[in-house]
């Protein structure tokens, strides 16, 4: 009979070098966590032995955080002052640019009490330039045109109302939805902004606002009543 070969032994399997490196990794997390306890446990035992210096570090921090909030309160009362202070003629909106002239409609409504009046105007903007809320909780939407040329120039048309009236309460929300334009409109786009209750500042009326102390909705008919109560109710 034929004998068979000894059967060879298999070698042991080494571990793997992905294996060995995370057995290194948690070793070194290990050593990590020990480390941060230890130094953590060093400095609590170091500001309890020493904890009259705790103590003047929050001294000074609470004298930081006390000046560094007077000086933003009057910082913001300075800006408040430098808002309520603002006024504009026609020749100077008349000079500006489209986009400028949208930045000057949102500091008016600022000045007015809109603390969160905002310029949104640009591609994309959907008919609206500035939005701002009004110290009686209205929200306001307002569409721009300003013409280089003022009431020499064209006139804001049916078009342009009718862009804003689809956008104005529908998209944006708005409790009182105004074009805004340092020029004339068109009787039609009167017509078409009376029926729709569309506001509407021409030049007129924007040379009463930018120039005088009396906010927006004090210069405009059939505005919606207050959303919140105020003093006067």
């Amino acid at each position: 009979m034929t004998r068979r070969p000894p059967a060879r032994r298999r070698p042991a399997r080494r571990p793997s070098q992905r294996r060995t490196q995370q057995e290194a990794q948690l070793a070194t997390a290990g050593v990590t966590v020990v480390a941060a306890i230890g130094l953590t446990v060093v400095i609590v035992n170091w500001l309890l032995a020493h904890w009259w210096i705790l103590l003047i570090a929050l001294v000074l921090a609470a004298l930081a955080g006390a000046a560094w909030w007077q000086q933003r309160t009057q910082r913001q009362e300075w800006e408040r002052v430098q808002q309520r202070a603002l006024r504009y003629g026609l020749a100077q909106l008349d000079g500006l640019t489209h986009q400028a002239f949208e930045f000057a409609i949102c500091d008016l409504m600022r000045r007015d009490g809109c603390s969160d009046a905002l310029r949104v105007g640009g591609r994309g903007d959907l008919g609206a330039d500035v939005k701002a809320t009004d110290p009686h909780g209205r929200r306001w939407v307002i569409q721009c045109k300003h013409r280089r040329s003022g009431d020499r120039g064209s006139a804001v048309g049916t078009p342009d109302l009718q862009t804003l009236n689809g956008t104005g309460r529908p998209v944006h929300k708005g409790d009182v939805v105004v074009m805004v334009t340092n020029g004339r409109i068109s009787n039609p786009g009167r017509d078409f902004a009376r029926q729709q209750r569309l506001h509407l500042v021409d030049r007129r009326v924007l040379a009463q606002w930018a120039a005088g102390n009396r906010p927006l909705w004090e210069l405009l008919p059939m505005i919606p009543p207050p959303r919140k109560p105020t003093p006067l109710s």
